[in-house]
């Protein structure tokens, strides 16, 4: 049976603005950038973990053609593709302070939930992305 998630996507519409958000502002790294000819084959990860791959992946051939990457594109920028990716974090609210002073727009600040704390930013293109610090899960001495 399944064991791991290898690879997911995300559909970004510009490879280059993307790496500018995932590597530069959230602090990915890039796994793998090849040219294939026909796509580029651009991955990016959390440093260190060599189990999984995002795929930022630009709609359009050889997956579906342009009528399909149009309306992919335009459902991508209103934000109608529901979420796309979840990160864990050891400290939600530092990470949360850390990503503003870079610039990236959250549309919910870290709250408490039953399962952590979590909050949600969105990339460039309206993909809707998690941060969660998952229950249980320290982040630090607490402040008296």
């Amino acid at each position: 049976m399944l064991t791991s998630i290898n690879i997911s996507h995300v559909f970004v519409p510009d490879q280059d603005k993307a790496l500018d958000f995932y590597v530069g502002k959230l602090g990915l790294e890039v796994a793998q950038d090849q040219p294939l000819g026909f796509m580029r084959w651009l991955t990016v990860r959390v440093p260190g973990d060599t189990g999984r791959e995002i795929l930022l992946e630009v709609p359009g051939e050889p997956g579906m053609d342009e009528k399909s990457a149009a309306q992919t594109r335009e459902l991508v920028s209103k934000g109608a593709t529901g979420f796309t990716v979840g990160f864990t974090t050891s400290d939600c609210k530092k990470t949360a302070e850390t990503l503003k002073a870079r610039g990236v727009e959250f549309t919910s600040e870290p709250t408490e939930q039953a399962y952590g704390i979590d909050c949600g930013i969105r990339d460039p293109f309206g993909n809707h992305i998690r941060i969660v610090q998952l229950a249980g899960v320290s982040a630090g001495p607490k402040k008296a």
